[in-house]
C-alpha cells in the first residue's frame, strides 16, 4: 500500500495536509472527534477506527492519556484516568496506530501528546520520526515550552509530519500569526476559554472573524471545537465559515455511559456519529 503520509517540502515550503478535511463541502463539513486511547481499551481501537472510516468521519484525534490537564473538564480527565489504569502509554498507542493505519480509506488520525508527560526528555526529531512511522497523519502537542517550540516546528518539518496548531478566539496577534504560520494538517481554533465539555455563550460574530482571519492568514483547514455536542452545533460552525468541528467531550460520555452501564462502546459511539450526521 502507498505511504500516505507527506514527504518533507523542498525549500523551506509546508508538507502537504495529508488529506485532512478534503472531502468539505457545503452541507457536508469536516468531522474530528476526540477520544483518549485506551478508552475503551486499546484492543478496541481497530473496531472503533473502522467505524468511524465507514461512517463519514474525516479524522479521529486520539489522545496519548495523561493525568491532571488543566484544560480538560471531568468527563475527558476521567477518560484519560481510566485509559492510564489500563496502562496506556506513548509506545503502546503507536503500536496500535501501526496495526489499524493501513486498512483506513478516509479517516486521517491526528495524535495528541502532552509535552510534559509524554515527551519531554526525548529528542524533539525522536519523536516526531516514531509519530510519523506509526502512521499518524498528523500531530497535535500540547503544552510545549515557547523556548523549544522552534525546535518542535523543526523536527516536524523535517520528519515530513503534519502539525496541528491551536489559538483561541481571542488569542492576540502574535499568537494567531504563530499558529497560522506552522499548521500544516489544520488549525484548530478553540472557540472559547474554558475546560473542554462545559457551556459558554457563543460569541458568533467574534468567532466569524476570527475563523475569517485565520482563512486569510493560514493555508490549512479551520477546525472549531470546545462546546461542540450536536448536529446543530456543527452545522452552526459551518455558517460561521469552519472547514470542520471538532467534538470531545459529548462523545467520550456516550462512551463512558456504555461502559458503566456495561454495552458495547462502539456501537454506543456509532450511534452518537450517526446523530451528528444526520444517519
Amino acid at each position: 500500500m502507498p505511504d500516505p503520509r507527506p514527504t518533507p517540502a523542498p525549500g523551506g515550503t509546508r508538507p502537504d495536509t495529508g488529506g485532512f478535511f478534503t472531502r468539505v463541502r457545503p452541507g457536508r463539513p469536516g468531522l474530528a472527534l476526540f477520544l483518549n486511547a485506551g478508552d475503551p481499551p486499546l484492543e478496541r481501537l481497530p473496531d472503533l477506527a473502522a467505524l468511524l472510516d465507514e461512517s463519514d468521519v474525516d479524522c479521529l484525534e486520539l489522545a496519548v492519556p495523561f493525568p491532571g490537564s488543566v484544560t480538560d473538564g471531568p468527563v475527558i480527565r476521567a477518560s484519560a484516568d481510566r485509559a492510564l489504569a489500563a496502562g496506556t502509554d506513548l509506545p503502546a498507542v503507536l503500536a496500535a496506530v501501526a496495526r489499524i493505519r493501513p486498512g483506513l480509506k478516509n479517516l486521517r488520525i491526528a495524535l495528541l501528546a502532552d509535552f510534559s508527560h509524554t515527551v519531554k526528555g526525548t529528542a524533539p526529531g525522536h519523536f516526531a520520526a516514531a509519530v510519523r512511522d506509526a502512521g499518524c497523519d498528523g500531530l497535535l502537542l500540547h503544552g510545549v515550552p515557547p523556548r523549544l517550540r522552534g525546535a518542535h516546528y523543526e523536527a516536524a518539518h523535517t520528519a515530513g509530519l503534519p502539525l496541528v496548531t491551536t489559538c483561541y478566539a481571542v488569542s492576540k496577534p502574535d499568537a494567531v500569526a504563530e499558529a497560522a504560520a506552522h499548521a500544516s494538517a489544520y488549525l484548530y481554533l478553540v472557540a472559547h476559554y474554558g475546560r473542554s465539555g462545559t457551556a459558554a455563550a457563543l460569541d458568533r460574530d467574534r468567532l466569524a472573524r476570527s475563523i475569517a482571519d485565520l482563512h486569510a492568514a493560514a493555508s490549512v483547514p479551520v477546525a472549531v471545537g470546545f462546546g461542540v455536542k450536536t448536529r446543530a452545533d456543527i452545522a452552526l460552525l459551518e455558517q460561521l465559515g469552519a472547514d470542520a468541528a471538532v467534538v470531545g467531550s459529548a462523545g467520550v460520555a456516550r462512551i463512558a455511559d456504555a461502559l458503566a452501564k456495561g454495552r458495547d462502546p462502539v456501537e454506543e459511539f456509532g450511534s452518537f456519529v450517526g446523530e451528528l450526521r444526520g444517519r
